[in-house]
Order: structure tokens, then sequence, then C-alpha cells
């Protein structure tokens, strides 16, 4: 008889060594649920005392899953915060991944639900916008635009407040993210061109895209997913914080000339420079200038925003000027990623600790109010950033008194605080990146010293406003 060739008996051992770490690993599973659960009843009991009324309910909540969520979703934003896992190469939307994928496979939430948990609005939303700014940016649009501000700003004041206003109202109505990658390059040349300090310059680049992308749904991802959750319609968002941002863009001005007076109080005046040679698309500039005109006038008629930014992006990848395949590396896929693994790892937790009775409980800190809300997402948002931290406050401000009202102070405030430091947005870390390899550095301290006075200026203005 012959015998089964050696491979064959190789192959068949790995099977049966698979199986056996599979039985093994959904043991160690259910007694480490066990064991959890036991421990995090023990502890409480501990704590709230056995005759203690509310004892049962707390020991009732610390089942094993349930801190197991709590493991999973602190260890998330962990790594979401600090930007990376120490000793890996695990980003924000890799751990953003994992922790989804350990909410399904620790059996959390059943994949079912976690279909269901991800926003597609939200991300339909963003995409559309993404392809938008893509085609904006390939014509040469924004490179267009440039060279005609600076061909009528003949003083460095001026040019600073060219810089904070076309940032500032490009981001309200597109993706500020985008709006940082395109400008800064442009500012950075044309400013050493100028012979001026480009510092101050660049630093007006994030700090205006933050506060003008707080006035519309579409001016960044959190606002979008603040608009998919509470259904406001465009105009009233953007009737309700355009207010707040345009104070906010004059504030950037003021700090931005107080803090280098040398440089903006002068009597200089900027150099004469000959026009460059342009490389620009005119048919693709008028078809993407075009097309964002009439997506705005949708957007404010009612038209879901989503839809209007898909199908927006889809007729502007009808073109023979530009291949698909450029576009779509202008896209930021990651943040896609990173914003599918929230949704489930918040809805995990959400299913299991978000109970009426902890929602109960955090609504005795009177979430109603403008300023405690505005402080506590603030806050949140410059320790997990701004996305996750309205995920995490989804939950406890649907069930506010007024919850329109409530979501705009969580739009604005979440936004604004993006400016507190360098590290409060993804828009600051893209300036400071792209800047560097051109020769032109941020640091901490340089935000910080403009950042930190006009975010705590704008909320406490946003606030008061709304």
């Amino acid at each position: 008889m012959d015998q089964p060739p050696t491979s064959q008996k190789s192959g068949l051992a790995t099977a049966l060594l698979a199986v056996a770490l599979v039985t093994l690993g959904a043991l160690l599973y259910a007694v480490a649920v066990g064991i959890i659960g036991k421990i995090g009843q023990w502890a409480l009991r501990s704590l709230a005392g056995e005759e203690n009324a509310g004892a049962d309910a707390l020991v009732t909540w610390a089942n094993g899953k349930t801190i197991l969520a709590i493991l999973v979703f602190l260890g998330t934003y962990l790594v979401i915060a600090i930007g990376k896992f120490p000793g890996l190469r695990l980003d924000r939307a890799g751990a953003a991944l994992v922790g989804a994928s350990l909410m399904v496979g620790l059996g959390v939430l059943p994949l079912e639900e976690a279909y269901r948990a991800v926003d597609f609005d939200t991300i339909t939303l963003l995409l559309g916008m993404m392809i938008v700014v893509a085609n904006l940016r390939l014509s040469g649009f924004f490179r267009l635009v440039s060279d005609w501000v600076v061909a009528r700003a003949g003083h460095p004041l001026l040019l600073l407040i060219a810089i904070v206003l076309v940032s500032g109202s490009f981001s309200a109505f597109l993706v500020n993210d985008t709006i940082c990658l395109v400008m800064t390059p442009l500012v950075v040349e044309l400013v050493k061109r100028l012979k001026r300090d480009p510092v101050p310059y660049v630093l007006a680049i994030p700090l205006a895209s933050n506060v003008g992308s707080a006035a519309t749904i579409t001016g960044n991802p959190q606002n979008m997913m603040i608009g998919a959750f509470s259904h406001i319609p465009y105009g009233t968002f953007a009737g309700a914080l355009w207010p707040v941002a345009l104070f906010g863009l004059l504030l950037c001005v003021l700090f931005l000339t107080l803090a280098y007076r040398g440089e903006f109080l002068t009597r200089e005046r900027l150099l004469s420079l000959p026009s460059p040679p342009t490389r620009y698309h005119g048919a693709l500039i008028a078809k993407s200038v075009v097309v964002t005109l009439v997506m705005m006038v949708l957007f404010f008629a009612g038209q879901p925003v989503a839809k209007v930014a898909i199908v927006g992006g889809a007729v502007l990848l009808l073109t023979r000027k530009v291949k698909a395949d450029k576009v779509y590396q202008e896209i930021d896929w990651p943040l896609l990623l990173m914003f599918v693994g929230l949704f489930i790892v918040v809805a995990g937790l959400e299913k299991t600790v978000v109970t009426p009775e902890v929602v109960a409980a955090v609504g005795r800190f009177d979430l109603g109010a403008p300023f405690v809300l505005s402080a506590i997402t603030a806050g949140l948002s410059n320790i997990v950033s701004n996305v996750p931290a309205v995920l995490v406050l989804k939950p406890f401000v649907a069930r506010a008194g007024d919850p329109e009202r409530s979501w705009l102070i969580v739009a604005m405030a979440s936004t604004l605080a993006g400016n507190f430091t360098l590290l409060g947005s993804v828009a600051n870390l893209i300036v400071a990146q792209r800047a560097r390899t051109q020769g032109v550095e941020i640091g901490f301290w340089t935000y910080f010293k403009i950042g930190a006075p006009l975010t705590v200026a704008t909320i406490i203005f946003g606030a008061w406003w709304l």
C-alpha cells in the first residue's frame, strides 16, 4: 500500500494543529470572559457594598463582554490619541480596523450589527467631496487662485488676510484637510519667492482652515458625521455657525498680526514678482467649478448632501483630461477606513456600556448648557481627536433636551478645539509635515502661542452665540 507523500502528512498535521489552536482559543476566550466578569463583579461589590441598592445593577453591568468592550475601546482610542502603537507599525486607521475586528471577533457585536453600525451617508459624503477637491487641484484651480491673490496683495498684511480668507472660505465648503494639503506648498513657495518670513503665513493656513470649516456640514469630517446623525438641514447648520466662523477668521488675522508685528505692521511693500507660467486645464477648471457651485446650491436647497456629493464626484470622473488613477491617489483612503472602524468600535461600546442608567447619570452634568458641553467636547477632542470625540458623545447628545442645538455646539467646539495645539487636528499635522519638507519648521510652542488663545476665544464666543 502506498504511503502518503510527506507534503500531505505535513499538510494534515498543519490542519490538525490549526483546528486544535482554534478550539483552544475558543476555550480560553470563554474562560477569560467568565474570569473577567467574576473579577469585575467582585470589584464592584467591594466598592458598592452588598447592601447598596445600586450594587445589583452595577454587578449586572460588569459582565465579561462589557469589560472586554471597554478594553477594546480604550486600546483603540489610545492608539488613535498617540498616533501609533509602540513597537508596531500600526497607525490610526489600522487601530480602528483592529478594534472593530476585535469587537466582532470577541462576540461583543454580531457581524450583522457591525455592518449596520457604519454610517454610509458620512462615508459617501466624504468620498464624494474628496473626488471634487481632487479634480479642483489637478485642474490647477488652486494655483490659479493663488496667482490671482498675489497679483493684488501689495502689502504683507494684505497677503495674510488673503491667505486667511482663501483658506477659511474654501474649507467652509470643501474638506479642510484637503485644503491644507493643497494650500501649504503653494503658500510656502510664494512667500519664499517674496523673501518674507514663511512661519506666520504658514500658521494662517491650519488656523483659518479649522475655523472656516466650522461653518458648514461639508467643512470637515466631524461635521459630516454630525450632519448625518442629527439630520440638520445644510442651510440651518450654516446659518447657525457662519457668524462663529467669521469671528474666528477675524481673530486669526488679529492674533497673527499682534504676534508678528515686525512682519505685518510695516511700511514695506511686497516684492513685485513676474508671474510664473502656470499649467492648468481650462476646461477641467470650468467643469469642476460649475459642478462645485451646483452642489452648493443643491446643499442649501435641502437635497441630501451625501447623494449630491457622490453624484458630483461621479460626474467629474467623466473626463478625458485626467486619468481616474490620479484622482484615486488624491483620496484619503486611510481616513475612510478609520471612520468605518470607529463606527463599529463605538457601536460595540454603546451596546454594552451606554445603558439608559449610564445616559441618565451623564445627563446630570447638564449637557444642554452651552459652556458645559463646549468644555467637555473641546477637552475630549484634544485627548482623542475630534472625530472619535463626536462618536463618543453621540448617544448622550442624541438624548439631550434640545438635540439640534446640542449637535451644533458639539460641531463648533470639536472643530475649533483643533486649533489648541499642533496635535489637535489632522489639518495641523498636514501643514506642519508639508512645510517641513520645504524647509519651514512649525514647532509645538510656535503653534501653541497662537492656537491656544484663539481656541479659547472662539469657543467662548461660539458657546455664547449658540
